[in-house]
């Protein structure tokens, strides 16, 4: 028999609508051949599973489904969630105590990784080199002195927790809209994320694990049409995106060790995306995040990567399914 496969899409933040386009890409690529499928649209309103006729609730006891008189057992599930729940490690508890494996990072890393402050701190224990940065809480925050006074500008300002850039802006000096960029990152999360700008060029690689083995895909250059990349440079096409990468060899190998080394530390499953500025004056790429749901829409830089690879998307969520699959 083939293995059950319920793919979970949607969620319960803004991110959802990048849950859905990755969607659209992740249905048209599992093996029909191989596995039995099943999406499961998470929502707040809802758990369901969507069949040509009815829409049927999931049995959130055992994460089961009833067809036709018949109760469906899950073997895996393929995590397809950006946000919350299903990026910051809620799903994975819930499906830790289910005894059910699933093709991302465990509860601990998603959510710690998801937690952008948290995840630069323990990188820069282990020796990763991060920008320096200072977290604000929406419960105490007063004013902008602290980020002016500890800070070199230009800075980011961003949601600690979340992914997609939403809610991010660049501040080029003090005067320069701090203020109206801290309001406008404290409406997507109760805690905001300042860090010092690095120059230098942006890359990002994709790592996954497969029959035990790390592999780093192929780099791609993100060259944003605006100031930096953010939302509508990502997912509206304001932003050339080179895969591979054309950079120097050396180059290319100090990102695709550290990208590896990271996953090592975070103790990463599945799929991580992992985003790195190289500053040629320092000679060395600083870790941006790790983002350990990645986009699969048409837009998306992983998809970029394994094709860059010589992968059909079909082999690759081939092999995602079967690392996590018991033996």
């Amino acid at each position: 028999m083939k293995p059950k496969i319920a793919f979970v899409t949607g969620g319960y933040s803004g991110e959802a609508e990048i849950s859905y386009q990755s969607a659209k890409t992740i249905e048209k690529n599992i093996d029909p051949q191989k596995f039995d499928f099943y999406k499961i649209d998470i929502t707040p309103q809802g758990w369901f599973f969507q069949d040509k006729e009815e829409k049927i609730e999931v049995d959130k006891n055992d994460f089961s489904i009833t067809m036709n008189g018949e109760k469906i057992l899950f073997d895996a599930v393929l995590i397809g969630i950006h946000g919350t729940p299903g990026e910051d490690g809620k799903l994975q508890g819930y499906f830790d105590i289910l005894n059910l494996p699933y093709t991302s990072c465990d509860c601990a890393t998603s959510a710690l990784t998801f937690n952008k402050r948290y995840t630069v701190a323990v990188a820069s224990f282990a020796g990763i080199k991060v920008a320096k940065s200072i977290l604000l809480f929406k419960s105490n925050f007063k004013s902008e002195n602290e980020i002016v006074e500890n800070l070199k500008f230009p800075v980011f300002v961003k949601p600690n927790n979340g992914g997609s850039s939403i809610g991010m802006s660049k501040v080029n000096s003090p005067s320069d809209e701090l203020g109206a960029a801290i309001e406008k990152a404290f409406k997507e999360d109760e805690q905001v994320l300042v860090e010092e700008f690095i120059k230098g060029r942006e890359f990002t690689i994709g790592v996954f694990q497969s029959k035990g083995k790390i592999i780093a895909l192929p780099i791609t250059e993100v060259i944003s049409k605006k100031d930096f990349f953010d939302y509508e440079a990502k997912y509206h096409g304001a932003s050339e995106e080179i895969t591979p990468a054309k950079v120097e060899e050396s180059i290319a190998q100090q990102i695709k060790s550290q990208a590896v080394k990271i996953y090592q530390i975070f103790n990463c499953r599945g799929i991580v995306r992992i985003d790195f500025i190289y500053n040629e004056e320092a000679g060395e790429p600083f870790m941006l995040e790790i983002n350990t749901v990645p986009g699969q829409t048409a837009a998306s830089l992983v998809p970029q990567q394994v094709s860059a690879m010589g992968w059909s998307l079909m082999d690759f969520y081939t092999a995602l399914l079967q690392e996590c699959l018991p033996v």
